[in-house]
């Protein structure tokens, strides 16, 4: 399967984020969450592993009790059930993978 990126339909979830749900089969999914400056992700937690990996922009991200600045190249993983969360410093792109797929994102 091929998926371009100008068709996919980007989803505004409102205070400066949006994302593009790019692929995902049952056991994986690949999504583009995009950032305007000072936009904040939430607290949260959720039982699937998670890597989110920067591709613009630049992040505070807290991960349980530990909080550090990454940019453009680097990477997080986020274990499941942890919470977790973020500030964006600089207008930004992560692409996060979640395995299983994120059954919520797809079921509105």
């Amino acid at each position: 399967m091929f998926v371009y990126n100008n068709d996919v339909k980007l989803e505004d979830l409102g205070e400066g984020v949006s994302r593009k749900i790019m692929a995902y089969s049952d056991n994986v999914m690949s999504v583009e969450v995009y950032f305007e400056e000072g936009a904040v992700g939430a607290m949260h937690n959720h039982p699937h592993e998670q890597i989110t990996y920067v591709l613009s922009g630049e992040f505070e991200f807290t991960i349980g009790d530990e909080t550090k600045v990454v940019k453009a190249g680097d990477a997080l993983y986020k274990v499941p059930n942890i919470m977790h969360g973020c500030v964006c410093l600089k207008k930004g792109v992560l692409l996060d993978t979640f395995a299983p797929m994120r059954e919520d994102f797809v079921k509105q």
